[in-house]
């Protein structure tokens, strides 16, 4: 982006015009921020974000990468339970995990598509890293079968990590177990407790509506969720595996990210 069009963004963010296109801040300290523009003078950064702006060291910012949106793959003949049904109850009936959860992650995900690719190499309808497709030999990422399998059989170890704690998991699906173990708890990533808030107040909805109408859900697996195993690590004690505030500003999380964005942190994979 040239900074003449830098520029006019965010003169038009400014200004209270209406942003057609967003993008992610990508943070060294691992963070994603969502942004709607931004704009470097000398060695600081003003990132845009929804309530507000914040400056940021320029070198603490690692990348601006744009928002992905993927396209969506109806099948041919779509079954009432929806894409990959019988897919999706295979692996669910196989892993214990529920029916809805995986139906909710793969739409979060991948839109349906099985022949989705993001920008870090995630791939397949349940967006496999590939040391995640390798751990689960899954020999062709973009085969649904493989991918729902494999995705599923994930979601199973992360539940059982975070001994059922069902925030806590898809924190670590969204942004990596390592983060959750670093924040003792879902990460102050904007993008990752948007993605815990989206599914978890889905499948509350779509729970409370199946109770409503005295359908029974698919599977139970409240049963069938095994505790962490003696030799792994516990979050920390500070940790409360309760979902954070939704109602939380990104301008709000962003100046957290820059508060800490010089202390110590890894470069990006």
């Amino acid at each position: 982006m040239t900074r003449p069009a830098i520029f006019a963004l965010v003169v038009a963010i400014f200004a209270g015009a209406p942003v057609l296109h967003a993008d992610y801040a990508v943070m060294r300290s691992g963070a994603r921020l969502h942004i709607t523009g931004y704009e470097q003078t000398g060695d600081r950064m003003r990132l845009a974000v929804s309530g507000g702006t914040v400056e940021v060291a320029a070198s603490d910012v690692a990348a601006i990468e744009p928002e992905e949106n993927f396209a969506p793959n109806p099948p041919a003949a779509p079954a009432a339970a929806g894409p990959y049904a019988d897919l999706i109850r295979r692996a669910a009936a196989k892993h214990g995990v529920d029916v809805d959860l995986i139906q909710r992650v793969i739409a979060e995900e991948s839109n349906f598509n099985p022949r989705a690719v993001s920008r870090k190499d995630a791939f397949g309808l349940m967006q496999l890293l590939p040391k995640t497709a390798t751990r689960y030999a899954v020999g062709d990422v973009f085969d649904p079968a493989q991918n729902i399998d494999a995705g599923t059989h994930y979601l199973k170890d992360l539940l059982e990590q975070y001994r059922g704690n069902l925030s806590l998991t898809l924190a670590a699906y969204n942004a990596g177990p390592e983060m959750v173990e670093r924040y003792g708890g879902i990460p102050p990533f904007p993008e990752t407790q948007s993605y815990v808030q989206r599914i978890t107040a889905e499948l509350a909805r779509v729970k409370g509506s199946r109770r409503r109408s005295g359908s029974v859900a698919p599977i139970d697996t409240a049963k069938q969720r095994a505790s962490i195993p003696g030799g792994k690590r516990r979050l920390s004690k500070g940790s409360s595996g309760s979902l954070q505030s939704a109602g939380a500003t990104e301008a709000a999380a962003a100046a957290t990210v820059a508060a800490a964005g010089s202390s110590a942190a890894p470069g990006l994979d």
